[in-house]
């Protein structure tokens, strides 16, 4: 908003102004902005060149690395002016006798302004950049409460399934990166458990650039945790409630100086969730319909524990450290109840089996970060090293029980299941930018990542007193993975066209073996995979921009693991080893405009998908309906996606977003034939109020239309959200009510098709949620004279 408005002001003033002086002379001037104490740039700050009477000749706004560049006609002495609310005005004097200069501006702050800015100054919940677009957390009402998968469902273009898979535009090949890496929080359901309110920003990148990871065809999604940003000691205490049982305390407390930033957060939460999944089976054997019915009422309880500390080291103007440890302990213990009724077509029930489970996990992860950084006198020249360390632990035992209690009752031995994993991580990465002159720039970096990771399961039935194997179910397998990579980009400008290359190379080595000598695999490919992107901007408020990259999928660990849990002996999912990596290439044209109260921003986009990973449902030799994931041919999509932001008053906004794509899906695996095409329709639609004596209101409503493919149709699905906040205290305290789920509405209804069977899913993983949450902040007064927490490379 606050670009907008800056860009409105200098097209006014020079609409209004006179015409420019006649001549035959022209100057270019170029240069960066930066911060008075921390020299960091200043994004959008005006920049006005006029000549001795005034008159303005030429205006441009800083961009988001705080660069200008004008050119003005004149024979005479010019005046070049830089101005930003909350930053004294700095006017320079040009000579005639230069013809070009690039400069370096450093503006004041002006400490009146900057307490009005502080007040008043707000940005918009989602912005919508060139490359991508920004959920702002805390503008939201509905991002302040709940898990970061919350969270993530009102976000543009994601989506995020029962199961905790996240989506960006309908396609679940996505990189999720926290703080610009990968982390524990993005593997299995992980995200669940990082609360919303300790994130700042998620950035949604559809098409990135080769210094990005290349892996995930529908792009990254990279979540932006909190820091420090303000002077002093200061901090937040953050009190969730909710029914079902949700209750969290986040206090968090921080200290920053000129040379130092510190910040730590502690989190406890305790929550519940109510779960009901029914289904409805047929299947014809011998000529047969056994008719099958089922329904699984699940009770979910996670304790989790969450500690980050760390701090920003400024060892002088161009050299910073930072370090930082995150650790975080979950209990979960969860009971379930499926009862299945067994009957023939046109008959009564045949028998009723009950199983009830219980299950307690443990798990501990912990991440070690270090950053430094190093900037030089050069606007924009940077170098950085980023390391990061992570292990996880967990553990995680079953207990099952069986009973017929129609048509006699009869108790069935008891089974128990163990499954234990862990896992280290580690990675080192640096990258090198280097200014060639103020329009170009070349930027390279390399990078390695090693993982390992061991999974042990094991299931047991009682036996009398003793318990022996289950089926033979008694294995460990382990998994190593290496991933080295390095990248090479130049950009710059032409006129006004923007334009970047690159060029980034993967060598994957991955082995994958187990104890009983089962699954013994090894694998290793390297990859090229090119990048552009050009854009056009007609003026500061429209940009045209287009964009090719070519990325690769690879199998998530969940895909690969050939274990399984034994809660529903009915239904289960199998992981696949063989499993292989997919590749796309993907082209993207991106239209911005912005208008005083509208932004207006469609996407056409095209993806060709080789060797994707679809899942593949059948009935094994015992009536077991086994789902496991398989590589198919391939898959094309073509879609057109738009976004809409709409401010009619300072206090009203709208917000929606419809993606629409075509797909065809080809490929052939044991006598399924898996060419498919169609259609499916997502979108959402959001509106905030803000009403007198600092009352607020939003409401949130998401669609997504039916999909089908070759062996199964999802309906469509319905979510509206709603929440309402409170502001006090001088603004130092907030009370929040928020509803997820209202009503009820988002379930889950699937019908997969095959060779005789027929099975019905309706799946509500989560009832409505009702929360109320406090939030009160300490020390909102900064001092002007402390730098800007810096965030190194992590960005």
């Amino acid at each position: 908003m606050k670009q907008l408005f800056l860009s409105l002001i200098i097209l006014l003033s020079y609409l209004n102004s006179n015409a420019q002086q006649a001549s035959t002379s022209s100057r270019t001037v170029a240069g960066i902005v930066k911060e008075q104490q921390d020299k960091v740039p200043i994004p959008y700050a005006t920049v006005r060149i006029k000549d001795t009477s005034t008159k303005l000749l030429a205006a441009t706004i800083t961009d988001e690395k705080g660069m200008f560049k004008l050119e003005a006609v004149s024979k005479d002495s010019l005046i070049i002016e830089f101005s930003l609310v909350g930053y004294q005005t700095l006017v320079k004097t040009l000579t005639k006798s230069i013809s070009s200069l690039n400069l370096v501006i450093i503006l004041q702050p002006d400490a009146q302004l900057l307490k009005e800015v502080a007040v008043n100054g707000e940005q918009p919940s989602i912005s919508l950049k060139l490359d991508k677009k920004v959920f702002q957390v805390g503008k939201d009402i509905l991002s302040q409460t709940g898990s970061s998968l919350d969270l993530l469902n009102g976000v543009p273009s994601v989506s995020v399934s029962p199961a905790g898979g996240v989506s960006l535009r309908g396609n679940s090949n996505v990189l999720v990166l926290i703080d610009g890496r990968r982390s524990g929080f993005t593997q299995g359901n992980a995200l669940d458990q990082l609360p919303a309110d300790q994130i700042e920003r998620v950035e949604v990148i559809t098409n990135p650039s080769s210094r990005y990871d290349a892996a995930g065809s529908a792009g990254i999604i990279n979540i932006i945790l909190k820091k420090n940003k303000k002077s002093g000691l200061n901090g937040q205490l953050s009190l969730v409630a909710g029914v079902p049982n949700e209750t969290r305390i986040t206090p968090s407390l921080n200290y920053k100086s000129a040379k130092i930033n510190l910040f730590s957060t502690f989190g406890l939460r305790y929550s519940d969730y109510d779960g009901l999944y029914i289904s409805d089976q047929f299947t014809n054997d011998a000529g047969t319909t056994n008719l099958l019915h089922k329904r699984q009422d699940e009770d979910r309880h996670d304790d989790a524990k969450m500690l980050y500390f760390g701090g920003d080291f400024l060892i002088n103007n161009h050299n910073t450290i930072t370090a930082a440890f995150l650790n975080k302990t979950t209990n979960d213990h969860d009971k379930t109840s499926l009862q299945y009724d067994y009957a023939k077509k046109g008959n009564t029930l045949d028998s009723i089996l009950l199983r009830k489970g219980e299950s307690w996990e443990k798990r501990d992860y912990n991440q070690i970060e270090f950053n430094y950084t190093k900037t030089f006198n050069k606007p924009n020249q940077k170098y950085t090293v980023d390391m990061q360390y992570d292990f996880w632990n967990s553990d995680k035992d079953w207990s099952l029980s069986t009973q017929k209690t129609l048509p006699n009752v009869t108790t069935f031995p008891g089974v128990r299941t163990s499954s234990i994993g862990a896992s280290k991580d580690f990675m080192l990465q640096t990258d090198y930018v280097h200014p060639l002159d103020s329009d170009a720039n070349l930027e390279f970096g390399i990078k390695a990542e090693k993982r390992s990771v061991t999974s042990d399961f094991k299931a047991e039935r009682q036996n009398n007193i003793n318990w022996e194997i289950l089926d033979g179910i008694n294995n460990e397998l382990i998994y190593d993975e290496l991933i080295g990579s390095a990248y090479i980009q130049f950009g710059s400008k032409w006129n006004k066209i923007a334009y970047q290359l690159g060029m980034r190379t993967e060598l994957t080595k991955i082995g994958l073996e187990d104890r009983a000598g089962t699954f013994n695999s090894d694998k290793k490919y390297t990859r090229f995979f090119p990048t552009l992107n050009l854009s056009y901007q007609f003026n500061t408020k429209t940009t045209i921009q287009a964009s090719y990259s070519k990325r690769i999928n690879r199998p998530s660990l969940f895909a690969l693991y050939p274990f399984n849990e034994l809660t529903d002996f009915n239904s289960q999912y199998v992981g696949n080893p063989d499993l292989n990596p997919s590749y796309a290439d993907v082209v993207e044209l991106s239209f911005l405009s912005n208008w005083n109260k509208f932004t207006f921003n469609p996407s056409l986009y095209y993806q060709n998908n080789k060797n994707i990973t679809q899942d593949y449902t059948y009935r094994n030799s015992n009536g077991v309906f086994i789902t496991t994931p398989i590589n198919i041919d391939g898959e094309s999509r073509s879609g057109l996606e738009l976004s809409l932001l709409y401010n009619p008053y300072r206090f009203l906004q709208f917000s929606m977003e419809v993606n629409a794509y075509y797909f065809t899906q080809k490929g052939f695996y044991a006598n399924q034939d898996f060419y498919y095409n169609g259609n499916i329709l997502t979108s959402r639609i959001s509106t905030q109020i803000k009403l007198p004596k600092k009352l607020s209101f939003q409401g949130r409503y998401n669609f997504t239309g039916a999909q089908s493919n070759a062996q199964s149709r999802t309906a469509s699905i319905h979510n509206i959200d709603v929440g309402a906040g409170k502001t006090f205290l001088k603004d130092k305290a907030t009370l929040l009510f928020d509803v997820a789920n209202l009503f009820n509405l988002r379930k889950f209804e699937t019908t997969t098709t095959g060779n005789n069977y027929s099975l019905v899913q309706v799946n509500s993983p989560n009832a409505a949620r009702y929360r109320l949450t406090f939030v009160y902040k300490l020390n909102l007064k900064e001092n002007q004279g402390a730098r800007q927490a810096k965030a190194g490379n992590r960005n």
